[in-house]
């Protein structure tokens, strides 16, 4: 697989982690230096003026990102969950996205406006108002919770509940707002324990406007077959978990390397040669064995289900990527902790990068689908719904 990020463009990435890190600041430099490499649009498809990269390819990207710089990756991550979204739709035959492709390919930065506080509903429904403007468009007014790449998005997909009339349940609303369109504020507060240069910062929506051509479904809320929402349910979760994986890549080459460098002073030998150190380190592996054989799986599957109905699982997508995400995710922490006992002590201090990734970890239990949910979803795939 050839690799559109060089050795040396990450290189850079992985040396301002830290700093972006420490001083709490946006990665604007990083975010330059994707742009230029044309990384925004690598799955554009290439007659849309893109890189024609596939979701396989991309989310092995990803990791390699994020093992240079996780909370960068992060943020690219829900611009790069909408360019899946839409080729997931422009390979199916529906051109409902193909604008946003082409807006991709010439440099838009894409921003995910659609967790709120208290809504675990996430796709399912919604706390925020989208209120008609009578001409086929939508206001938008509520608060939206870690929306990433806040310094720097253009354009913003949001998800509200349209009010119902009497006796009725409004639809869910999915559209896309401008940043020059004005309409929202967004809050200073990211000051968290890791992915600190991701900047998701709580978005207030105020009238942030949407016109009919930008509003992509009008749907019942509930669940849903619609391949706007598979496109996004499942892009969400393969990348997402892409980069997860690529930090526990990177823990795993930081183990190896402390125990090849450091010495036992009751053994007088590396660390290398400890038999527990040893047993540690092989089982970080096998773990990362199996999560790359998993993400690799499922993201050939998507990626030919679009011409081979037969590879097509329909509503059982919705198991097979949220049990990945939360495997994924829950896999990732476990080898990054194992990294840190191998390590030892200097991973306590906050100039050690290993030290980091075990708080930028730690973020991946708050994303979509949560263990409760991918549970839930596993559980009615094979018992049914529960009785009213």
């Amino acid at each position: 697989m050839t690799f559109l990020l060089s050795d040396e463009l990450l290189a850079g990435m992985r040396d301002r982690a830290g700093e972006y890190d420490r001083d709490n600041a946006f990665f604007a430099e990083d975010l330059a230096d994707l742009q230029a490499a044309g990384y925004l649009a690598a799955m554009v498809p290439a007659g849309l003026g893109g890189g024609g990269r596939t979701l396989r390819e991309t989310a092995r990207e990803q990791a390699r990102l994020a093992a240079h710089a996780p909370a960068t990756a992060l943020a690219v991550n829900m611009h790069q969950v909408w360019v899946g979204v839409g080729r997931y739709l422009h390979e199916r035959g529906d051109s409902s996205l193909d604008w946003l492709l082409r807006e991709a390919a010439a440099g838009e930065v894409f921003g995910f406006g659609y967790s709120e506080p208290g809504n675990d509903l996430v796709l399912l429904g919604s706390r925020t108002e989208a209120r008609p403007d009578g001409a086929g468009g939508f206001t938008f007014h509520g608060r939206k919770i870690f929306t990433s790449n806040s310094p720097a998005w253009t354009r913003l997909g949001v998800l509200g509940l349209e009010p119902g009339g009497k006796g009725s349940e409004g639809r869910l609303v999915h559209a896309f707002v401008t940043r020059d369109g004005g309409g929202f504020e967004i809050l200073d507060d990211w000051d968290t324990i890791g992915m600190r240069a991701s900047q998701s910062r709580t978005t207030v929506l105020d009238g942030a406007h949407a016109p009919a051509a930008r509003v992509m479904r009008l749907l019942p809320p509930g669940p849903t077959l619609d391949p706007y929402v598979l496109g996004i349910f499942t892009s969400f979760e393969v990348l997402l978990s892409a980069v997860y994986a690529g930090i526990a890549d990177r823990a795993l080459e930081l183990a190896v390397d402390a125990a090849r460098k450091r010495t036992s002073m009751k053994t007088g030998r590396a660390r290398a040669q400890d038999p527990d150190v040893r047993r540690r380190i092989a089982a970080m592996a096998l773990t990362q064995d199996s999560t790359w054989l998993q993400i690799d799986g499922i993201t050939q599957d998507l990626d030919a289900s679009a011409a081979d109905p037969a590879l097509d699982r329909g509503a059982g997508w919705f198991r097979a990527t949220a049990g990945l995400k939360v495997r994924v995710t829950e896999a990732a922490r476990e080898v990054v902790d194992q990294a840190i006992r191998v390590s030892g002590g200097a991973t306590y201090f906050n100039g050690a990068e290993l030290g980091r990734l075990y708080r930028d970890v730690l973020a991946g239990i708050f994303h979509p689908s949560s263990d409760d949910s991918a549970h839930a979803t596993v559980a009615q795939s094979l018992l049914g719904p529960l009785d009213d």
